[in-house]
């Protein structure tokens, strides 16, 4: 009779052996910039055993870990809710824990990049504070005048439903650096502020509304949109920014929200 012991290490081999034969070996070519090295970017090429189920985040551990521990990057949480790991990847801007390695062609250079239209301060890392200056510009909290009340304010299920795709915005600016106007003029207000902005306006139980709006009909604000639809293929989160922007024009221009 065969001891339980040995059954689990046979397994725990079985399983090792599985994982082994899975393995692939990827090239991550990474956009490197050191501003107190040089002024100029470089692409770099790094080699490593990785399983090709795994995560263009894991990768990136692995090199910082293992290979170059000057490769820098932002991430937080890992799970696609934080948003602070929005990289270019192959050309498109994707949260790199959420990217498998299989569904980006691993039998050719994978590049990673920094986002594009903000200042890139070192690799992968770039100065998000315009960004979030345009975020902050837009009001994104409720704004309520009279009173404060002594129970909730409540909404109706169909109420929350005007803007319920909008509240799912993470901050993570892939949908602003994707965008051809933002990255010719960074005063542009940019998707995100805009996403934000919807969040509140057709939000029932908010009266900001038309402050937010004279915001947004400011020469740098929903206007700039030319409806490229950039900003709504590189949402992580599927939101249909496009759409949104639309209807904060519309808004604008019926008064209506």
């Amino acid at each position: 009779m065969s001891s339980p012991t040995l059954e689990k290490h046979s397994a725990a081999l079985d399983a090792a052996e599985n994982t082994a034969s899975q393995m692939i070996t990827a090239t991550f070519r990474i956009r490197r910039f050191n501003p107190e090295v040089s002024e100029e970017a470089s692409w770099q090429d790094f080699q490593l055993e990785i399983d090709p189920k795994e995560r263009v985040l894991d990768a990136l551990h692995k090199i910082k870990w293992d290979q170059d521990g000057t490769l820098t990057f932002r991430r937080s949480c890992a799970h696609g809710i934080c948003g602070s790991d929005a990289m270019r990847i192959n050309g498109k801007n994707r949260l790199a824990c959420k990217t498998l390695i299989k569904d980006i062609n691993p039998q050719k250079p994978i590049t990673v990049e920094a986002i594009k239209g903000l200042t890139v301060l070192k690799d992968l890392v770039v100065d998000m504070e315009p960004f979030f200056q345009a975020y902050r510009d837009v009001m994104p909290f409720l704004i309520t005048n009279g009173n404060e009340p002594t129970r909730e304010r409540r909404q109706t299920a169909e109420d929350r439903e005007r803007f319920d795709d909008t509240t799912k915005c993470i901050l993570c600016a892939a949908c602003t650096s994707s965008c051809p106007v933002f990255w010719n003029d960074g005063q542009y207000f940019g998707p995100a502020a805009i996403v934000n902005a919807h969040r509140f306006i057709f939000d029932s139980r908010d009266e900001g509304g038309e402050q937010r709006l004279e915001i947004l009909n400011d020469k740098d604000g929903v206007w700039r949109c030319r409806t490229t639809f950039n900003c709504t293929d590189a949402c992580p989160r599927g939101i249909e920014v496009t759409k949104a922007i639309q209807e904060v024009k519309r808004a604008l221009i019926t008064r209506r929200f």
